[in-house]
């Protein structure tokens, strides 16, 4: 398999992966490099994951796979040392795939010897190779054990400076789906009457903005009616606070997907859920759909109100 991604980073465009067809990813590396975390990763882009398959089952595995009635055709297999006297069959597995044309990437996660130990001293887990012994000699022995495989990967990580979300993006840009700008947003309206969502991240209390509720003609129709949008926009008030909230989301998004963020919920709060936190909802959500961000947008408590025409 051509190798190219070793020792760092590179990002791979649309062009270069047609991400609608199967991919088989098979992770394996150093003890204490960062597979699990990066397995968890790759779960959150929508993976199937197996942890410590004996290399030997990794073609009856997938074959069940694709005979699934609910096709998987993104799978993620932690293949390494903790299988024991089994893992010594992964080269012949392998070369086994590459005979019959099986397409498979390897993800070969690595780290120094210095920060292996560190983070097995932290942790206080025992070395798989190692026991009964210190660290430092199960550390030696799997770096021999690994050298045939790694130098079959596809792609080699090197945890060794890396923070999570330097990983996190990484993972995502090797396998994602490099849909939108790989964050997900969700924008919520919601009425404090009705109690404030609990997996917010930020919350936007808009209840200082002019309330349709007190005109007859627009209490009963909810912010998505543009009569009631057009009566909250063209106060001096919503204009002065759009404003400023418009620079306010454009600079704030790009600073969560640089954090590493899968998931952001913006919940924007009237008192009933009903107009004001409606208008402002759907006005972030527009900004951020032309952004090419992947977003959403819920309207909580709409209809937890009377009859309202909507």
């Amino acid at each position: 398999m051509e190798k190219d991604f070793v020792e760092g980073f590179q990002e791979i465009s649309e062009d270069e992966k047609n991400f609608d067809e199967p991919r088989l990813v098979i992770v394996t590396g150093m003890s204490g490099s960062g597979k699990t975390q990066a397995c968890r990763f790759l779960e959150d882009l929508g993976y199937f994951c197996v942890d410590n398959l004996p290399p030997v089952f990794i073609p009856k595995f997938v074959e069940l796979c694709s005979h699934a009635s609910s096709h998987v055709n993104r799978i993620v297999l932690v293949v390494d040392t903790r299988s024991r006297e089994f893992f010594d069959n992964l080269i012949q597995v392998l070369e086994e795939m590459d005979k019959n044309n099986q397409d498979y990437e390897m993800l070969f996660m690595d780290a120094s010897d210095d920060a292996i130990i560190r983070r097995y001293k932290e942790t206080r887990r025992r070395h798989p190779m190692a026991p009964s012994s210190r660290i430092s000699e199960g550390v030696a022995k799997e770096r021999s054990r690994l050298e045939s495989v790694r130098g079959k990967a596809t792609y080699i990580i090197d945890t060794s400076n890396l923070a999570k979300s330097e990983l996190r993006e990484k993972i995502r840009q090797l396998f994602g789906k490099h849909e939108g700008i790989g964050m997900n947003i969700s924008v919520l309206s919601f009425g404090f009457k009705f109690g404030m969502p609990l997996d917010a991240d930020m919350v936007l209390d808009v209840r200082f903005l002019p309330n349709p509720f007190y005109i007859e003609n627009l209490r009963h129709k909810s912010g998505t009616v543009q009569e009631v949008a057009d009566y909250i926009s063209e106060k001096t008030v919503t204009q002065d606070f759009l404003k400023k909230l418009d620079p306010f989301v454009e600079f704030l998004i790009p600073q969560y997907v640089k954090e590493g963020k899968s998931q952001l919920v913006i919940a924007v709060g009237c008192t009933g859920g009903m107009h004001r936190s409606v208008f402002v909802a759907k006005h972030i959500f527009d900004i951020l759909a032309k952004k090419g961000y992947i977003v959403n947008l819920e309207h909580r408590d709409l209809m937890k109100n009377d009859v309202w025409e909507t």
